[in-house]
């Protein structure tokens, strides 16, 4: 069947989330930070995605701000910057106002002129996610911003997923879902989605039961993939 539906990963994928720990870098009195930040931020956001994993394996789910705020804890105590209340807050306060990657813009356009649904389906808390919609000023671009906190457990469990079918009333061979998490577009693509895997870092592709249909440097070849 034809897409009818585009559907996003948000994070890392229309935001871009070293940017907090960038703009804090260049900020005054933040020299020390500046040596450390590309460390804190791939940190942060490993610590990020395993502490979804293994809350979700647990059955112990939290919000995803929870989660931001630990792996933000450890990746500072692994720098030792851990007594850097100031820049613990200040990054925190960033993140609520994540850049969308250059492309976001006429990417999404592009798809709403082509008659495609488009969303966001995201681990994010609704309040994080809507922050950071209304930053990047995207919102009128997006049909939706769908939250895994409607069931209550994080990607890549499989009711999250069904949640775009509930929303849209489509088939998951209608649906292309674009991700830069590999696990995340394999996962979809093991459920039935056609995938897009945002690979920005060139990363080998993961070894899961299903794998990525189709893989891009950036989502300025999105548009492309709905037209065959």
């Amino acid at each position: 069947m034809p897409i009818t539906t585009c559907i996003f990963d948000a994070y890392g994928t229309l935001f871009d989330v070293a940017a907090a720990a960038r703009n804090a870098a260049t900020e005054p009195g933040r020299e020390v930070f500046a040596r450390h930040w590309p460390a804190i931020a791939e940190k942060w956001r490993l610590k990020q995605l395993q502490y979804t994993w293994l809350r979700a394996v647990m059955g112990q789910h939290t919000g995803f701000w929870q989660v931001t705020q630990d792996g933000l804890d450890w990746a500072l105590e692994s720098e030792g910057l851990q007594d850097d209340t100031d820049l613990r807050d200040r990054l925190l306060q960033l993140y609520w106002e994540l850049e969308a990657y250059a492309e976001v813009p006429a990417m999404l356009r592009a798809l709403k002129t082509a008659g495609m649904n488009t969303a966001i389906l995201s681990n994010g808390a609704p309040d994080m996610l809507q922050g950071a919609v209304k930053s990047a000023g995207i919102g009128d671009l997006l049909d939706d911003v769908l939250s895994v906190e409607s069931v209550g457990i994080f990607k890549p469990a499989r009711v999250v997923y069904d949640l775009v079918g509930q929303r849209f009333g489509c088939a998951p061979d209608e649906v292309l879902f674009v991700s830069s998490n590999g696990w995340d577009a394999s996962a979809a693509s093991g459920y039935g989605f056609t995938t897009a895997w945002v690979n920005r870092a060139g990363d080998p592709v993961d070894r899961l039961p299903a794998t990525p249909h189709r893989q891009l440097r950036d989502l300025t070849g999105i548009p492309d993939l709905v037209r065959g």
